[in-house]
């Protein structure tokens, strides 16, 4: 080893799910919605003067924050956008979790939190979702430097009420509480309306799933105006120009259209509902997925085994090869006609 090497920060990364490239195919492994973006946002791009490229973006990103803003009804100084839930979720783990006390989050769940946790040498301990893959919130009530989950939480799709995650804050006043609605727009209850009761609390979004913006690359926090201004002083200090101005402009429009936006959610919610009877009948168990995706296992087909039949049928699903949820895969709903010859083929693959 060179002795530079030594200096080197190793950690062991995230590993995203496979993006295969190819025309003929049908992609159910990394959550991105089936459908368009509003139609406002091809608008957009049409029409978008290229000469604005040449300039910096505004740094406060203040036309996307004060529309997000208005749509959820808070004040802009409560609103923070950054490249994708991912890079905010990364400024809020820099930003708050600076304690020599363990970080608290699920053993099952988003597998970014750990890779972040080790990056920025955070002390982490991850708590054991019962056998029905339920957080359990008295493990969430020791002392700990901060407490992360997903709602609905990722892979399984099961969602944490309301009232446990209040309870969770109660217990937790003293660290700050991230949770994590990259899925909630599919059926789950949001945590907002906590923010008035709790200044510890961090609920991000993003608008790669619900919002068909996966490509665009962008998220947001929704906090307290002090959290706030503390992650836009870190973020100043370390990049002051994440969003791009295409980004930006884009993100608006997708924001305005709240109609297209609730038909797509719409859509997708039934296709899941109508899947999930599908696959029951096939002899698939599953949680009540709240999310655009299902967790799902067979009574007698190994996971990994029909992962690699479909795969051979370039119908792409996720498996995770990981302890407690190695029999498990996890399905994105795609459009209603992809289900249909994703449901075909587990059919005949079963002898159904």
């Amino acid at each position: 080893m060179k002795s530079w090497e030594s200096y080197v920060r190793k950690v062991v990364p995230y590993t995203p799910g496979e993006q295969p490239k190819k025309t003929k195919m049908i992609k159910l492994n990394t959550n991105e919605n089936p459908y368009p973006p509003a139609p406002g946002v091809e608008r957009v791009i049409k029409d978008f003067d290229v000469d604005r490229l040449r300039l910096y973006p505004d740094p406060a990103v203040s036309a996307l924050v004060n529309e997000l803003a208005a749509y959820h009804g808070l004040k802009p100084e409560q609103v923070f956008v950054g490249v994708g839930s991912d890079d905010v979720l990364a400024m809020c783990f820099l930003t708050f979790f600076n304690s020599e006390k363990p970080i608290l989050f699920p053993d099952i769940t988003y597998s970014f939190y750990d890779v972040w946790a080790d990056m920025l040498r955070i002390p982490y301990e991850t708590k054991p979702l019962d056998a029905d893959f339920n957080i359990s919130i008295e493990d969430y009530m020791t002392e700990n430097g901060g407490v992360i989950f997903p709602n609905p939480n990722a892979p399984t799709g099961v969602e944490l009420g309301q009232r446990e995650i209040e309870t969770l804050l109660k217990y937790n006043s003293n660290v700050i509480v991230i949770v994590d609605e990259a899925y909630v727009d599919f059926g789950a209850e949001t945590a907002l309306p906590l923010l008035e009761k709790y200044d510890n609390l961090i609920v991000v979004r993003t608008f790669s799933k619900s919002r068909s913006m996966a490509g665009s690359r962008i998220g947001y926090a929704m906090a307290s105006e002090k959290i706030i201004k503390y992650l836009n002083d870190v973020k100043y200090s370390f990049n002051s120009y994440t969003m791009d101005q295409l980004s930006i402009a884009v993100g608006v429009e997708s924001v305005k259209d709240n109609g297209y936006f609730e038909e797509t959610l719409h859509k997708i919610i039934a296709t899941r509902e109508r899947t999930k009877e599908a696959l029951a009948g096939l002899g698939f168990s599953f949680r009540d997925s709240k999310s655009n995706f299902i967790f799902a296992t067979h009574e007698s087909c190994p996971a990994k085994e029909l992962f690699e039949a479909l795969k051979k049928e370039d119908i792409y699903v996720r498996y995770f090869a990981k302890p407690r949820i190695d029999n498990y895969l996890r399905i994105t709903i795609g459009t209603d006609e992809e289900m249909d010859r994703f449901l075909e083929f587990v059919r005949r693959y079963l002898g159904r």
